[in-house]
């Protein structure tokens, strides 16, 4: 064992095919505890295989806050460093030297990289930093869904670091059905968390429940505490996403605007308005808004970062538009550049072989 006793702690239910995945990842720790909300499948049994000290506890209503306490309160006392990581999430190796090289004895959290989507080659598409690493004393997890762990300490000392790094796959097979109620309860128990309600916002505009999602995400932005202009942009993308779904394409216009007032600095809202106006058939606008997006450079390390404002999607919108305007050299430049980055897209490579007809026989 190291300077420190580190333990990861965390919560199952049936995720027995990322059991032997997830200890390989985990194993650094001196020690690792489990609680299994009540697997039907043989997850305890092969969490056991690896030696991890497994508890099982049905709960019912089932809340995350509560099932992560519960797991956080089996960690022993006499331990340093909590690591909270979920079986659908991997380490990349060497992780524990570097947490016990950062951490100092009044460390009580630190924050590290977070890859929450990787494509089919395991190259990041959405990066933020997390920080479920932290002291085994004064925390405690709140929210019934998109929990967050909450410091009750006097003073919290926080680190960051770029040299630990966590990797999510998740299970798609999974259902999200208890996220709504749950979100909903959240909103219920506090009105004013700004977060909560931009995610239930984001839960029914999933849903196509498009006017509760614009009612909802409206409520978001009148919030005192929804000052975080990132998410402020996308409860905005959001809203602009309904009004197109219910064919108000003026209102969606409005609030993209609304958006890239609010945070011109991201590439999304000005990537969300090419494709409303892609959508609409206005391909000068398309060019526009679109050549505004690639000015911006700098990327975002949040959670809010759409993919598609930074895979093939620009090039593929400029590729488009600029066949529709007639301008067949620049089409064919970002049809090709689009193909660089996403080499197994048939409809990428069809339109391809379009344009590089239409240039030989005009």
């Amino acid at each position: 064992m190291g300077k420190y006793k580190v333990c990861v702690y965390a919560i199952s239910k049936n995720e027995e095919k990322f059991v032997n995945r997830w200890y390989e990842s985990v194993k650094e720790a001196d020690q690792i505890v489990v609680l299994d909300t009540g697997s039907s499948d043989k997850t305890v049994e092969k969490l056991k295989a690896h030696g991890v000290t497994v508890y099982e506890e049905v709960i019912d209503p089932f809340r995350f806050d509560v099932a992560r306490n519960k797991s956080l309160a089996l960690v022993p006392d006499d331990v340093d460093i909590c690591v909270c990581i979920d079986l659908d999430e991997v380490f990349v190796p060497g992780w524990k030297e570097v947490l016990e090289t950062i951490w100092t004895d009044d460390t009580t959290r630190l924050k590290y990289n977070y890859n929450w989507s990787l494509d089919e080659s395991n190259v990041p598409q959405v990066t933020f930093y997390i920080d479920k690493i932290h002291s085994r004393k004064g925390y405690k997890w709140t929210h019934p869904v998109h929990e967050v762990l909450s410091y009750e300490g006097e003073k919290e000392i926080c680190k960051i670091t770029d040299k630990i790094t966590v990797n999510h796959y998740p299970d798609q097979s999974k259902s999200r059905s208890s996220y709504l109620p749950l979100l909903e309860l959240s909103v219920q128990e506090d009105p004013t968390d700004d977060r909560n309600m931009h995610y239930l916002g984001r839960e029914y505009m999933y849903y196509g429940r498009w006017n509760d999602a614009i009612d909802t995400l409206i409520k978001h932005l009148a919030l005192e505490k929804a000052k975080w202009r990132d998410e402020r942009c996308a409860s905005m993308r959001f809203i602009s996403r309904c009004y197109k779904n219910l064919s108000r394409y003026e209102e969606a216009k409005m609030w993209l605007e609304k958006a890239i007032q609010e945070a011109s600095y991201l590439r999304d809202p000005y990537v969300e308005m090419a494709i409303l106006y892609n959508d609409l058939s206005d391909y000068n606008k398309v060019i526009e808004y679109c050549n505004a997006a690639l000015q911006i450079t700098a990327r975002q390390k949040t959670y809010i970062n759409e993919i598609f404002s930074w895979n093939e999607t620009i090039y593929d919108l400029l590729a488009v538009a600029y066949f529709n305007v007639g301008d067949l050299e620049k089409s064919l430049e970002n049809a090709k550049k689009a193909i660089e980055i996403n080499n197994n897209d048939n409809r990428l490579k069809k339109n391809l072989k379009i344009i590089e007809e239409s240039l030989k026989n005009r």
